[in-house]
């Protein structure tokens, strides 16, 4: 316990989907060399404070190095969720160019299926399932408290919970400031976690979009890779375009590439992520040793 205390855990902080400091999708990337129980995940989750804290093992006890697939998990400061874009992103730039693996394309098993992450040169793409929507009676409680009065389409993913709102112009998708207490206590036919919006962008991007999502502690993402799998496929009717340049337009901003493959998947590819590596020294994880 005295040795594990003295390593600590390594942690390591990524800006995903970005090539600036300071901008794009700040996660923690947390390496685990064995399991820990979900209360010590989310523990350490709330103590990070970000978006998404991602956690990653290795089922064969394999050095992370020699591995090619892992277990991976996301929690926010409040609860697990099931598929996390950014933090996959960055933990897989920690695992390609901090702990340098052996492979140039690496696994990672999660609630969401078998996900991978290629390397590219300096680049990483990422393969994602595809999640399709259907047409959804608007919420006008929903729609009121998020300051939203003019609309062209809202539709639903139920695979992600989440509910997309197809905004007129990118004007009235900037100006947006939604009311995240009344979001929460509005009234929506769905079983919503989230809320896109979204729409056709300036050029060089071929769309925009915004993601909310106080149900889970994440008033506003800065940049939602998992978002990205709905608005893929649903942009890529509209435009009749396999491959799309998109901006989320947070207070951070974030740029990525979505592109449409086979089997109904949606290829993530980032710009470029930034990280810093630290030592985790909180109790936290050393007092695990005795579970």
């Amino acid at each position: 316990m005295a040795s594990d205390r003295k390593k600590g855990v390594p942690i390591y902080h990524v800006d995903a989907f970005t090539d600036e400091p300071f901008r794009g999708n700040p996660a923690a990337v947390c390496l685990l060399k064995r399991e820990y129980g979900d209360q010590i995940l989310q523990s350490i989750a709330v103590e990070m404070n970000l978006s998404e804290t991602a956690f990653l093992y290795c089922p064969r006890q394999e050095s992370f190095r020699d591995s090619e697939s892992f277990s991976l998990r996301w929690f926010t400061p409040k609860t697990e969720v099931p598929l996390c874009g950014h933090a996959t992103l960055a933990m897989a730039a920690v695992l390609f160019f901090d702990i340098e693996v052996l492979t140039a394309e690496i696994g990672f098993e999660t609630k969401s299926g078998r996900l991978t992450a290629k390397r590219e040169g300096n680049q990483i793409l990422l393969d994602f399932p595809g999640h399709e929507t259907v047409h959804a009676d608007p919420p006008m409680d929903l729609l009121k408290a998020m300051g939203i009065t003019r609309f062209k389409d809202v539709r639903f993913s139920q695979k992600m919970k989440s509910l997309l709102i197809h905004l007129p112009n990118e004007e009235i998708l900037a100006n947006l400031e939604p009311d995240f207490e009344r979001m929460k206590s509005a009234i929506a036919e769905e079983d919503i976690i989230g809320v896109i919006v979204t729409s056709k962008g300036h050029s060089p991007y071929d769309f925009v979009s915004r993601f909310f999502a106080p149900w889970v502690g994440i008033n506003e993402d800065p940049v939602t890779g998992a978002a990205h799998t709905v608005l893929g496929p649903f942009w890529s009717r509209i435009l009749g375009k396999n491959e799309m340049l998109a901006y989320q337009a947070s207070s951070r901003g974030g740029t990525l590439i979505a592109r449409l493959s086979a089997n109904n998947r949606v290829n993530l590819m980032e710009m470029q992520s930034l990280y810093q590596k630290e030592s985790c020294t909180c109790n936290i994880c050393p007092r695990t040793q005795g579970e």
